[in-house]
């Protein structure tokens, strides 16, 4: 099967093998973060036997389908062949995501640009897609941190994106978003344009390599707040981590417990080290270069035109689509897709 050359099912098979053996150990929940990563591994390698074992036999009952076919079946083999295309189509997009962070959660942040109401208001909308984008796939979200703009949208919003693939997906949507349209601000009604910074990161599990020790940090803690400034909160839940050496400043204050919100602190405080220290590399590993950019307001990535046409065009691979409704409301894999075959074939 064409199918075969892309997914390697019996050494799949031989790698589930050797986990569920490592599963078996006496001491494996000894390290309850590293035996919840196995358990997470193993039902994902199940997970794609059985997907690709169903189409191999869906295309065997297809071939035998057809043979049988003495014109009264065309209709049926066509709508079984399109289904099997769509699903080979999906599974060909996973596989392009085999970066070492690809399959794990990330961790989404959208930064209003200058601009005042406006891209504080562009932000907010990004959020809004973003979020409609995560609930279409079916995965989960948490806003960490959110500072609310003066008027309307957001200065600034981080959010956890839970499921498979969520790092993978979003990695692609990393850079500068340039909205067009007549401003709903503006009393003469003029054209604006608004920019956005969009930075992802991979949640990185606090048994790995990025270590951070008491004494590296500064943690304070104070009142979370809305709109305008104002508290929202009677108690001292809202969390603020200082890293020493790097100067990184990380809050969260989304109205949980002080402890949660300091481990949601921690966890982007990783993960923000991680970035740094992959940029570090890639200054000095010529093949990571162009894999780690800098989040800096010359990345503009895609353009999103409200007038005078109605216009979404990533500048990286030139897809496009008129219907600027339809990407707003989260429907943005055409785009990330188009993305990552690019970055498949000059890989």
């Amino acid at each position: 099967m064409p199918f075969r050359s892309i997914f390697d099912l019996s050494a799949k098979k031989n790698e589930l093998t050797k986990l569920q053996k490592e599963a078996l150990a006496s001491d494996l929940w000894d390290n309850p973060n590293f035996a919840q990563s196995l358990m997470k591994k193993i039902a994902d390698l199940e997970r794609d036997i059985n997907t690709w074992q169903n189409i191999e036999n869906e295309i065997s009952s297809l071939a035998d389908l057809f043979e049988l076919d003495d014109g009264s079946l065309t209709v049926e083999i066509s709508l079984q062949l399109d289904k099997i295309e769509k699903e080979l189509e999906q599974k060909e997009i996973n596989l392009l995501l085999s970066g070492e962070y690809d399959e794990g959660n990330a961790l989404l942040t959208i930064h209003a640009g200058a601009g005042g109401t406006d891209s504080q208001d562009w932000a907010g909308m990004l959020e809004r897609m973003y979020l409609r984008w995560a609930e279409n796939q079916g995965f989960k979200t948490e806003i960490l941190d959110r500072s609310p703009g003066e008027e309307y949208g957001v200065k600034s919003v981080t959010i956890s994106v839970e499921g498979r693939f969520a790092y993978g997906y979003l990695s692609r949507e990393i850079g500068v978003h340039r909205l067009v349209r007549l401003s709903p601000f503006d009393s003469a009604h003029r054209r604006h344009t608004s920019f956005a910074l969009v930075e992802v990161l991979p949640e990185i599990e606090d048994n790995s390599e990025i270590i951070i020790k008491p004494e590296d940090i500064t943690v304070e803690v104070y009142k979370s707040s809305g709109a305008g400034g104002q508290n929202v909160q009677k108690n001292m839940t809202a969390v603020r981590i200082i890293h020493h050496e790097t100067g990184l400043v990380v809050t969260c204050q989304n109205e949980r417990s002080q402890t949660q919100n300091r481990e949601s602190a921690l966890k982007v405080l990783r993960s923000r080290l991680f970035r740094i220290q992959e940029e570090e590399r890639a200054d000095t590993v010529s093949e990571l270069k162009g894999e780690f950019k800098k989040m800096e307001w010359g990345n503009q990535i895609r353009s999103y035109v409200l007038h005078p046409y109605q216009m979404v065009k990533d500048h990286r691979t030139d897809y496009e689509t008129g219907n600027t409704q339809s990407v707003l409301d989260g429907e943005l894999n055409a785009f990330i897709e188009a993305s990552l075959k690019q970055k498949a074939q000059l890989s």
